[in-house]
């Protein structure tokens, strides 16, 4: 079994939701990336999305970006996202590490090349947020090949059918964007996300997701109900921006999350 089914049947069993942050890579600073990764684990998370930091992140609201920028400048490249989860496989050999981010830094290396450095380096997924599933045929299949599970995308605007080509053709888990717009707004709908999301839930051979819009417990708790888990980004980038040093970052990736799983437990 991957580590995504290994969790998510862990869940299940437990009767519970996943929660899954995001952070960016190289940002505070490259000494915490790892640290904080360890320090939501701790917190409750059961999955990581470790952002690859990109020039033109045009999925991402503000927060995202700067925090993009920020990374890019600290020279937080591709090959240093990977040293990332290599160092983090050293003690957390169990959670699954999902690469979010955009299609060309994995076209400048090579799909082939890419996903077999992602493999050994302890990668279990990738989310490409400007790869149409239309087009990933490709892709997919050198992913396939090395054991790269290739996370897909749906929204309130996929129509009837794509969604049932996503929920064909998912891996890992289907990330469900609950609202049309970049990252960070505020403009969610639990009411109408979860009637999508049960939906989703009916059609997918793989968990669904929800991201976008959550930034707190109750929202977490709320888009939790009708999700197998969910995503929390820019409001955890944000709480981790000005932290210090990498010990200051733990802490605070500790402190953000904690009360986020206590709530989806609750609930």
């Amino acid at each position: 079994m991957s580590r995504f089914e290994t969790k998510f049947a862990q869940l299940r069993t437990a009767g519970r939701k996943a929660l899954i942050p995001f952070v960016t890579a190289g940002d505070p600073s490259l000494e915490a990336t790892v640290p904080v990764m360890h320090a939501l684990v701790e917190a409750g998370a059961d999955a990581i999305e470790l952002g690859v930091a990109f020039s033109d992140p045009m999925a991402d609201g503000p927060v995202i970006q700067r925090s993009s920028e920020r990374a890019l400048a600290r020279g937080a490249g591709t090959a240093y996202v990977l040293d990332c989860v290599r160092a983090f496989r050293q003690r957390d050999a169990h959670t699954p590490v999902v690469l979010m981010g955009y299609l060309n830094p994995v076209e400048i290396r090579g799909a082939q090349r890419f996903a077999e450095e992602a493999v050994a380096a302890g990668v279990d997924g990738v989310l490409l947020v400007d790869l149409p599933p239309e087009e990933a045929e490709a892709f997919q299949h050198a992913f396939n090949v090395a054991g790269l599970a290739l996370v897909m995308l749906a929204s309130p605007t996929t129509s009837p059918e794509r969604a049932a080509m996503l929920s064909a053709h998912a891996q890992g888990y289907l990330y469900y964007v609950s609202y049309a717009g970049v990252t960070g707004a505020d403009r969610l709908d639990t009411g109408a996300a979860g009637r999508r999301l049960q939906e989703l839930r009916a059609a997918a051979k793989v968990p669904v997701v929800a991201g976008f819009g959550i930034k707190d417990p109750a929202s977490a708790a709320a888009m939790a109900a009708d999700a197998d888990g969910v995503v929390v980004g820019s409001a955890l980038v944000a709480a981790l921006a000005e932290a210090g040093d990498a010990d200051e970052a733990a802490a605070r990736a500790r402190a953000f999350l904690a009360p986020l799983r206590k709530a989806i437990d609750a609930a």
